[in-house]
């Protein structure tokens, strides 16, 4: 079901969200439901008085299965879906104050960076007509400058005005038709000089929220302007842009964007096991850094409180969290306590069979076998996959799983460029034509590095 523009995103039911989802993600409907309700759970909270929203906080969510099931996906598209502002990191990439790496805090400056061009887009669409208009009008004083004021008894008669205004007003005709977008002109521009720079703090690097460029303008002549020629059509491109950017209120911007930040941010943390462990237990010690640190580390964050960022302060209390991890070696209950409560959803994603591989193949939206029908179509060639042809490597799949590494619908990747390399490699060299893969090609091409155990191992 498509996304209702007219409605808006936060409003969608349970229902409608999992059927939006499902445009893209094959199977997985307990992780469905369970993300569908937490993003209601939001709006919901959204209606009630702020004496009793503010004690409801997200219930987190820990999904478990092996890689490629669709654990990111989900995730991906529902941030999508409610246009929240979303950050994907891997949990294995902190370590605990005192050692060289990214500190926990710095995930929640990456969400309100990516919270900030969320809201800027959004602002720059509403302000689209009248930055254009702007940029128009800046365009059309280039190529016609304004004349000069009339002095004496003439000025009364109002006679060079009155000629310009009609000059202009062909000339904007002339622009709007494209007619002028070759013809050359010369404009200023601002020098795009900037030096940022980065600090070292005890918490790790982190990027300052201004230049030295905006500190010392005169230095790196930040505040300069040099003529340059270009054409009409650059030109009003140039203009659009700084209309645009002149046209934001980034106070506005910012309060926006750190709210949406606090009330709507989504925080995936991916290969969570990787840091599951007690010491004594895996955990590792003396020069390893220790994975029990690192929880508790994130342990505040999750649970909620103020990350100092350069757009002003933002609390974690109401951040939605997801943990991922495929759990092989260790499983939930090796996470520290205080953090297993912070995840009081579990939902176990299913690994995918032989029929999910069809239907992964063939339903979604984006579905592989439509991304390389239209690719290669960009070289006038058809492509046709058979329906015999798509379940012959839904098994290959299926086999080359079972039988080594289970990376889930990943493995139809590997497959699917093998399949298509020689096709890809000559297709630029073919004037036109159709293509049909059909279960004999698939043999031909993939079925005998699948059955050979050695091969497999590298290509597939």
């Amino acid at each position: 079901m498509p996304i209702d523009k007219e409605k808006n995103e936060m409003s969608l039911t349970p229902k409608e969200i999992v059927k939006s989802l499902d445009i893209y993600i094959i199977g997985q409907k307990k992780a469905k439901k369970s993300v569908a309700i937490a993003l209601r759970n939001r709006f919901r909270r959204k209606q009630l008085p702020k004496d009793i929203a503010d004690d409801i906080i997200p219930k987190n969510i820990l999904m478990i299965g092996p890689t490629g099931v669709g654990k990111t996906e989900i995730a991906r598209r529902l941030s999508k879906l409610s246009r929240s502002p979303f950050i994907k990191i891997e949990a294995s990439k902190f370590t605990e104050v005192g050692y060289v790496g990214r500190d926990v805090e710095s995930m929640i400056r990456d969400l309100v960076r990516i919270s900030i061009d969320l809201v800027k887009e959004e602002k720059m669409a509403k302000n689209k007509a009248k930055a254009r208009k702007n940029a128009e009008d800046k365009i059309l004083s280039v190529l016609l400058p304004p004349a000069k004021k009339v002095k004496g008894p003439a000025s009364e008669l109002n006679i060079e005005n009155e000629n310009q205004d009609q000059t202009r007003e062909k000339l904007r005709k002339l622009f709007k038709e494209g007619k002028l977008d070759d013809r050359i002109i010369e404009i200023s521009v601002k020098s795009g000089v900037t030096t940022p720079f980065e600090i070292f703090s005890s918490s790790g690097v982190e990027e300052i929220g201004i230049s030295i460029s905006e500190m010392m303008p005169n230095m790196f002549g930040g505040s300069k302007s040099k003529k340059r020629k270009m054409s009409v059509k650059e030109g009003f491109e140039y203009f659009f842009a700084e209309e645009q950017n002149r046209l934001l209120d980034m106070d506005e911007v910012s309060k926006i964007a750190i709210d949406r930040s606090e009330q709507m941010g989504i925080v995936f943390l991916d290969e969570i096991d990787k840091i599951a462990g007690r010491e004594g237990g895996g955990g590792g010690s003396g020069p390893m850094i220790s994975r029990e640190g690192v929880q508790r580390d994130l342990l505040p964050i999750i649970e909620g409180t103020t990350v100092n960022t350069r757009y002003g302060m933002v609390k974690t209390d109401h951040i939605l969290f997801i943990g991922a991890g495929a759990f092989h070696v260790t499983k939930p209950s090796d996470l520290i306590p205080e953090l297993q409560g912070r995840f009081p959803i579990r939902v176990e994603l299913d690994s995918l069979s032989k029929d999910d591989f069809v239907r992964i193949l063939s339903e979604p939206k984006n579905a592989l076998t439509k991304q390389y029908t239209a690719l290669i179509g960009t070289e006038g060639i058809e492509i046709e996959f058979t329906k015999d042809s798509i379940e012959e490597i839904a098994e290959i799949a299926e086999n080359l799983n079972s039988t080594a590494e289970n990376i889930g619908a990943r493995r139809l990747h590997t497959i699917m460029e093998k399949l298509m390399e020689d096709i890809s490699y000559e297709a630029s060299d073919v004037d036109s034509g159709k293509v049909k893969i059909d279960k004999s090609y698939v043999r031909e091409k993939v079925k005998d590095i699948a059955e050979d155990t050695d091969l497999s191992k590298y290509i597939l």
